[in-house]
């Protein structure tokens, strides 16, 4: 059982990283969004197509923009922060109530 204990703390780890890493991305957007950058400079491409998928369906399913200020970003960072506080946490008891 030990093996499968530290699978999931791995894989608990894992995902912690990847959304931290894409919660960074988010915030860079964000940034970005607020200066007149260059829209073919390559870290903004990215930037824009990493995340742009994800934040239009939030813009489709909620009218997030009040007053010209699109709030699509900070409800995906609080979806971000309760899949991190959920899903990370419950993988972690659950690897460590199997050691």
């Amino acid at each position: 059982m030990l093996v499968v204990s530290n699978f999931f703390m791995t894989l608990a780890n894992i995902i912690d990283f990847i959304l931290m890493a894409y919660m960074w991305i988010i915030i860079g957007r964000a940034i970005i969004s607020w200066v007149n950058a260059d829209p073919y400079n390559p870290i903004v491409r990215f930037l824009y197509e990493a995340t742009e998928p994800v934040l239009s369906r939030i813009r489709k399913m909620l009218p997030v923009s009040v007053g010209g200020i699109d709030f699509s970003p900070m409800i995906l960072i609080v979806v971000i922060m309760f899949l991190q506080s959920f899903v990370v946490t419950t993988l972690k008891q659950f690897a460590m109530g199997m050691g």
